[in-house]
């Protein structure tokens, strides 16, 4: 018996994942939940999940002849993908629509920076990217199936030059080259800055054999290429010996380069992004190619014009292609350093783009204030964290994300941004209203990671939030004084932080900055609980703790730990996730509620039914469907270990089934519908005797249910959180429903044997 019972286990798992491969079984699909105004704009790619420090390059990735947008952030170690598509009735007659069904195409493990660049002449252009502590690795673009496929060239360039004749070129950590055709043989060269000290521009210029390079053989061709070497402020260079030349006092580290044609005289100028700067230095090459002349008087710090140079928050990289599609190359300019941990800038809406407005010959640059894409995205600066409930009480879900900080009017604080619904049930519409709701910036709080939840059971939404106060990180709660079904009435000065239960090992509330909370039902009793994802070390327990409501007592200390280890959820190496975000809902639509968390590894974990998994959660990762190759594939957010998300689920367009969303470090959300759910109202064969009877179904004011021996009743939304109780078991109930938002609520009606019935109520 207990060999047959394993069998059919390991043959319903392969099944599972057998369903999953192909695409078959349940999961997740890219889908953008609402549409996203700000004042009179629409925001175009409201759900990419924010820009932090992207990188540009171009490629063709459906094979149409149109060169469509690969984006590398470089904090978060994501790739994004754009495709160009037609935009009739827009001046330019087309726009950039996120795609990311493309995105795992290009290989998961990139970091450091990723450039496109075809070295085999080929027109698809290949992938040259960082690698093993500056070296770089190169990746050929081959076409398979009408669209890019990368495999490994090499992991490693070689050089000859030098003391030691031949070398592996290695630019350092925090170098971006420049890969580019530098003498007009029509190979690909590569510049950079030394990896010792980030002071010398050092030039290798591909010496393969043939008309093409696509050899990769590189030879040293100078170690100090323009006769340059930076000093240590922004701007600052010595000449072939000469005295520091200082345009602004800063100190300064790596370097970005890009090589454009700036003043139309046939050879190469130079655009020089450095660490802890803001300015895009150009430098123009009065000599040749080979023979470069840089002085004192080709360097400019107010590139491209004083009126408007270019300043971002630190450490500019340009990026030279058409970016609005009128034919000629523009250029781009983002931040590119790894962390904000210590510059602690805003990296809301930061990309820069100057418009090439000449027909031929130099480029004339024009700012456009716009910017470009980050101005398209829902962008709360970083460590975005949603939560959706009914604000204004017109029944519709609204939305506020938190944030990790931002910085405003030199204060770097984290708030809570407010969108409100003015949609419909079936289209939701999210249209920007404050990005200081309950003027909590004010407080200087850090990590502020919020949920709207009923905690006291009164119908009503409440608002917990954690942050971080300067000092420790505390889990908050502002009950709402108003009715349910009412627009909510928060007060600041209300606010209640939940407080430690017992002595240090016994169970205190984690207290790490960034812990993430959510409340749900787990041991199914009525009263919400607390999963809490968390760093803490100063206690025992790893990074998912469960704290049961007690149901009784004040509500700042109803909360007890049960398990510091709950799920044992682990990563794939067997260690501790970092940064674990929880969520609770019933994704698969089998009644029973299901458990998701995400970490800094970017991977989404599925834990079906938790509720009746042992003490190990057995879970599944393939989660994602991609419509391109019809499989289930991991998520890919990202695998920066200071990378911080957050999760949510809320049904937004009245189907009945939730949408995932999921803030990012990048400061945006990405949007997920479910596919393949498998409706199970009833499970059981004393869940069927209990006859559960719903009627009317659907219903406005009020509903009967009745069953066919006493239950006591319980109304859960789709997300797991209880709105509504009954206090007594008994055979017919008559529900009120005045107080409920319309949408889709299961309803449980509980025997007093413990057996179990439940069916789905459509409020109206």
């Amino acid at each position: 018996m207990h060999r047959s019972y394993v069998f059919l286990l390991a043959m319903l798992a392969f099944s599972f994942a057998a369903a999953a491969q192909s695409g078959t079984g349940f999961g997740f699909e890219f889908r953008p939940a609402a549409a996203v105004v700000h004042g009179a704009d629409t925001l175009r790619n409201a759900w990419t999940g924010g820009l932090n420090t992207p990188q540009f390059s171009t490629l063709d990735l459906n094979d149409d002849g149109q060169d469509d947008l690969f984006a590398f952030d470089r904090e978060t170690s994501r790739a994004y993908t754009f495709l160009s598509v037609a935009a009739p009735g827009t001046a330019a007659g087309r726009r950039w629509a996120y795609a990311p069904q493309y995105e795992s195409l290009f290989p998961a493990d990139l970091q450091g920076w990723a450039l496109l660049r075809d070295y085999d002449c080929d027109s698809r252009p290949d992938l040259f990217t960082y690698f093993n502590n500056g070296e770089i690795r190169v990746f050929r673009n081959v076409l398979a199936n009408g669209r890019p496929s990368f495999q490994l060239t090499t992991n490693q360039i070689r050089f000859f030059g030098g003391f030691t004749g031949t070398a592996n070129l290695t630019l350092g950590g925090y170098n971006m080259p420049a890969i580019q055709d530098v003498n007009g043989d029509g190979k690909l060269d590569i510049m950079s800055y030394d990896f010792v000290s980030a002071s010398f521009i050092e030039l290798y210029l591909n010496t393969s054999p043939g008309t093409c390079g696509n050899a990769l053989t590189f030879t040293l061709k100078t170690d100090n290429w323009g006769g340059i070497q930076t000093c240590h402020d922004c701007a600052s260079y010595k000449f072939n010996g000469q005295p520091c030349f200082t345009a602004r006092p800063l100190h300064t580290g790596g370097h970005s380069l890009l090589l454009v044609d700036l003043d139309g005289d046939g050879d190469q100028d130079l655009l020089d992004g450095r660490d802890n700067c803001p300015e895009l230095v150009s430098l123009l090459n009065q000599g040749t190619a080979l023979a470069p002349v840089l002085t004192q008087a080709s360097v400019s710090a107010s590139f491209p014009s004083a009126a408007t140079p270019v300043r971002v928050p630190v450490f500019p990289s340009g990026y030279y292609f058409d970016a609005n599609f009128d034919s000629r190359p523009d250029l781009v300019v983002a931040p590119n350093m790894f962390t904000n941990l210590e510059d602690q800038v805003s990296l809301r809406n930061n990309v820069q783009l100057f418009e090439n407005t000449a027909a031929s010959g130099a480029p004339a640059l024009a700012y456009r204030a716009a910017g470009f894409l980050a101005n398209e995205v829902i962008d709360v600066s970083e460590g975005a964290a949603p939560t959706f409930g009914d604000l204004d009480g017109d029944g519709l879900p609204d939305m506020l994300i938190g944030n990790h900080a931002d910085r405003v009017g030199g204060v770097y604080r984290a708030n809570l941004t407010q969108y409100r619904n003015v949609g419909t049930r079936a289209r939701p519409v999210f249209s920007f209203v404050t990005a200081d709701y309950l003027g909590l910036a004010a407080q200087r709080l850090l990590g502020l990671k919020p949920v709207l939840v009923d905690l006291n059971r009164d119908g009503a939404l409440d608002l917990a939030y954690s942050a971080w106060n300067g000092s420790t990180n505390s889990l908050y709660y502002i009950l709402n004084t108003a009715a349910g079904g009412q627009p909510v009435a928060f007060s600041t000065a209300t606010a209640v932080a939940f407080k430690p239960q017992g002595a240090a090992g016994t169970g205190v509330l984690p207290h790490a900055l960034g812990d993430v909370p959510s409340f749900a039902d787990v041991d199914n009793d009525g009263y919400v609980d607390l999963l809490i994802g968390t760093n803490e070390t100063r206690e025992a327990g790893m990074s998912l703790r469960y704290f049961r409501n007690r149901g009784r007592g004040p509500l700042d200390s109803a909360f007890v730990l049960v398990d510091n280890d709950f799920g044992r959820i682990r990563t794939a190496s067997g260690s501790r996730p970092a940064n674990l975000s929880p969520t609770v809902a019933d994704f698969d639509g089998d009644g029973l509620p299901d458990l998701l968390t995400v970490d800094a590894a970017g991977v989404l974990r599925f834990f079906p039914n938790y509720r009746a998994q042992s003490i190990l959660f057995s879970e599944r990762t393939d989660l994602l469907h991609n419509p391109l190759t019809g499989q289930y594939e991991p998520t890919r957010l990202g695998q920066s270990a200071n990378a911080r998300y957050a999760l949510a689920a809320a049904d937004l367009n009245g189907d009945g089934a939730p949408e995932l969303l999921v803030g990012t470090q990048a400061g945006g959300l990405l949007s997920y519908g479910t596919r393949n759910r498998t409706i199970t109202p009833t499970r059981g064969e004393a869940a069927r005797t209990l006859a559960l009877t719903i009627y009317p179904n659907p219903a406005t004011a009020s509903v009967t249910v009745e069953t066919a021996a006493p239950t006591r009743l319980t109304v859960l939304d789709l997300t797991g959180r209880v709105v509504q109780t009954g206090a007594q078991a008994q055979r017919r109930h008559l529900l009120n429903l005045s107080g409920l938002t319309p949408g889709v609520y299961l309803v449980r009606a509980t025997g007093t044997n413990g057996s179990a019935a439940v069916q789905r109520l459509l409020v109206r």
